[in-house]
């Protein structure tokens, strides 16, 4: 027996979250950590980089050539098909993009986050790791200038323009982030591709089968649907349900979805030329030796045409690296038939192959393939309404290349907001509705002297504070850092179909709002409704801190122009109601089953707000009274209408002891600790800044001695960032 003890392992210092993270013990711990994502020094390039000045040094000629150059040069590590990587950018592009949904703004091609976990792991972005490292020398290249997310989207672009097709343009300005999304929601599966349905209500049996919001891939781990059919199971009328809710999801229609599907699908093929478990690893979990380069294949070489990707393996048409009618031609040429991949994947195959339409092999000259589709190519031909559009797209090739254009345009570019936001000699002229236009301001903008103007008839007008501060909250908290949609500008509040939400009717912010267009018409200044309501709201945050005992001026930058209803996209901007608003103390009744805390969170990120601007405004509002309708909850002062810190003095006072007064623990009754009299009540998002550590160390200094100046000064950065969440033109 030796006389030296085991070592034990030095835990203390490992950094895996799971073994020593606050949330091992505490899972549902209120998640703080995404409003810190973003903090200026996790970028290589520094707090004051502006990703547009750098790209304006760019010559997108030149880029465009060292990227078409890049298609045809081929790599002995990854050979690429057919001697052209452009269906393999395609498909990056679009995986890339393909993850925004409309539901929530989430995912997309805007931060490049492909190149971070889960994404850069995911199943359905098996081998793309090589099209990165494919990439790598152009990115070396032009360093900032490009950033990774303007490049693995621009790559596919031109992918299609090498291969004759004539694209609907292109917008840089897609800046990358340098960490994981931790915000995003994925589904609530614990192992990739699961079969269970678990983000499923209803069945295809109940003929009520509908996926959870937000999300909008069928399986963890996958962008849309599985090819192979739902769960694996090749059945293509199910599939094409799956494919119209995905594809909804992503804000587009049966048009758009059949052109995305032939159009993308008329290049490039499918890998699976061997067996399953002869892959590796994905780049996440890749050996440290392997340098993220994952999927390493055993099956022979493990490149060209031993590829094995997602186990299905063809190609779509003949001429796979050309832009034609081909895919269309293939589909209604054959008779189907459903047949194993060498990977033992389910795929679709002529019963017999017409002349014309064997595929030559990627890699081996002189061998012919069958032409291949997925099921859910075949809910192309299956559908009813697909089919009509199928056949519509078939007789009439040059109605098919615009429909691709626009909608593969709109895949790339719609998570990136307003086309304001644009960058590069490439955008169209053509301004489309999905992208939320606004008309050009026109005219001088406002002097100093008409905005004090301006201020004094509306602090005279009547209106209260409460009022001012709601309308204005109202219509600029619609705004989501996920994809730039919402904001004050364009004055959408007054519009369908923001005229009609529930929280606006409790707010009263229609009577607000014609009276502030009186002032306005009443005024010679070129002022737009947008802008006289959020200058409103300064006067009402003025007024409020005035009265309170402060002088604070709030900054107002005018140069907001309003929208038209026809400029106005009711059927997505639906999807930017507040359904909850922890700032208004609002949350529709079966709104969410996630606690409200944790809404108030997800607002305040979408908001692009910091812990101590949240903080600072909800105490704040709640002073003011600024709940949606009458309620009371959380309005801990007796001198409502006042812009003070009693909120935070009133909520961390050890007199007072809380209870709840629902079952649900929704609402809070407050008494006095003496007395047991009833003082308050409040909602859990007022509670948990004394409950909630992190929150309550904030609350605390804001209700010490010298802390409500601190928390006048948090209130007014956030309410100025949250007016100007949108103004893209004054933080490009």
């Amino acid at each position: 027996m030796s006389d030296q003890e085991p070592k034990r392992q030095e835990w203390g210092a490992r950094t895996t979250p799971r073994l020593q993270g606050n949330e091992h013990w505490w899972p549902d711990q209120l998640n703080l950590n995404i409003l810190h994502q973003k903090h200026p020094d996790s970028s290589p390039f520094g707090p004051d980089f502006s990703y547009a000045d750098a790209f304006a040094e760019i010559d997108v000629d030149q880029l465009s050539a060292d990227v078409d150059a890049l298609m045809t040069d081929s790599q002995d590590w990854w050979p690429a098909d057919w001697g052209h990587y452009g269906p393999f950018f395609i498909r990056m592009s679009w995986h890339a993009a393909g993850t925004y949904r409309a539901v929530d703004g989430r995912g997309g091609g805007g931060t490049g986050a492909q190149r971070f976990a889960p994404l850069n792991s995911w199943p359905d972005n098996g081998n793309l790791d090589k099209a990165r490292r494919l990439l790598w020398p152009i990115k070396q290249k032009y360093g900032e200038k490009i950033s990774w997310a303007d490049l693995m989207v621009f790559a596919g672009n031109r992918a299609l323009e090498t291969m004759g097709f004539r694209t609907f343009g292109f917008g840089f300005g897609r800046a990358d982030i340098w960490a994981p999304e931790d915000d995003i929601y994925w589904g609530p599966e614990t192992e990739w591709l699961a079969t269970k349905d678990e983000r499923y209500t209803g069945s295809f049996e109940d003929g009520n089968r509908v996926l959870d919001n937000p999300l909008a891939a069928v399986q963890m781990g996958l962008i849309y649907v599985n090819p192979e059919g739902p769960n694996g199971v090749p059945d293509a009328l199910k599939s094409a349900q799956d494919v119209r809710e995905t594809f909804a999801r992503m804000g587009m229609n049966d048009r758009e979805t059949v052109a995305l599907t032939v159009g993308g699908h008329t290049f490039g093929k499918m890998h699976g030329r061997g067996k399953e478990e002869m892959v590796g690893e994905a780049p996440e979990a890749a050996k440290i030796h392997q340098q993220g380069f994952g999927w390493a294949n055993k099956n022979e070489t493990g490149l060209g045409e031993y590829t094995v990707t997602s186990g299905l393996e063809g190609a779509w048409t003949p001429t796979p690296t050309k832009w034609d009618n081909s895919y269309l031609e293939t589909i209604f040429a054959h008779q189907w038939e459903v047949k194993k991949s060498p990977a033992g994947a389910n795929q679709w195959e002529p019963v017999e192959v017409k002349e014309g339409y064997w595929v030559p092999d990627a890699h081996v000259e002189g061998r012919k393939n069958p032409p291949v589709m997925t099921t859910a190519d075949m809910a192309m031909i299956t559908d009813p309404d697909y089919l009509e559009i199928s056949k519509e797209f078939h007789a009439n090739p040059d109605v098919l290349a615009d429909e691709f254009a626009r909608a593969w345009y709109k895949l790339l570019h719609r998570d990136m907001g307003p086309r304001d936001r644009y960058l590069g000699s490439q955008v169209p002229d053509e301004v489309l509705i999905w992208q939320d236009p606004v008309p050009e301001h026109e005219g001088p903008l406002l002097n100093d002297e008409q905005i004090a103007s301006l201020k004094q008839h509306i602090a005279d007008s009547g209106l209260t504070a409460k009022e001012l501060v709601t309308t204005a909250w109202a219509s600029a908290c619609t705004y989501r850092q996920t994809d730039h949609r919402g904001g004050a500008n364009g004055a959408r509040i007054r519009l369908a179909p923001q005229v009609s939400w529930d929280i606006n009717k409790q707010s009263g912010v229609t009577d607000v709002i014609d009276r502030l267009e009186q002032l306005k018409d009443a005024s010679d200044a070129n002022i737009s409704l947008a802008d006289m309501i959020v200058l409103g709201g300064s006067v009402g945050v003025e007024m409020a801190a005035k009265v309170a005992g402060h002088s604070i001026e709030v900054p107002f930058t005018p140069g907001r122009t309003d929208a038209s209803q026809d400029m106005t996209e009711v059927d997505t901007h639906a999807y930017l109601e507040p359904r909850h608003d922890a700032f208004r103390n609002y949350l529709q009744k079966q709104a969410s089953s996630i606690p409200a805390e944790h809404l108030m969170v997800d607002r305040a990120f979408l908001l692009n707000l910091s812990v101590p601007q949240m903080t600072a405004l909800l105490g704040g509002m709640r002073a003011i009274g600024a709940n949606a309708g009458d309620n009371q909850d959380g309005i801990l002062t007796d001198r409502e209408g006042q812009l003070s810190n009693d909120f935070f003095v009133n909520l961390v006072d050890m007199g007072t002891v809380w209870e709840p007064i629902d079952d649900n623990e929704e609402r809070f009754e407050g008494r006095i600790r003496a007395s047991g009299e009833a003082k308050w009540t409040a909602t859990r998002v007022d509670l948990i800044y004394g409950s909630n550590s992190q929150l309550r160390a904030i609350a605390e200094e804001f209700a010490a001695t010298g802390g409500e100046q601190k928390m006048l000064d948090h209130f007014v950065k956030g309410w100025v960032k949250v007016m100007e969440n949108d103004r893209f033109d004054l933080h490009r």
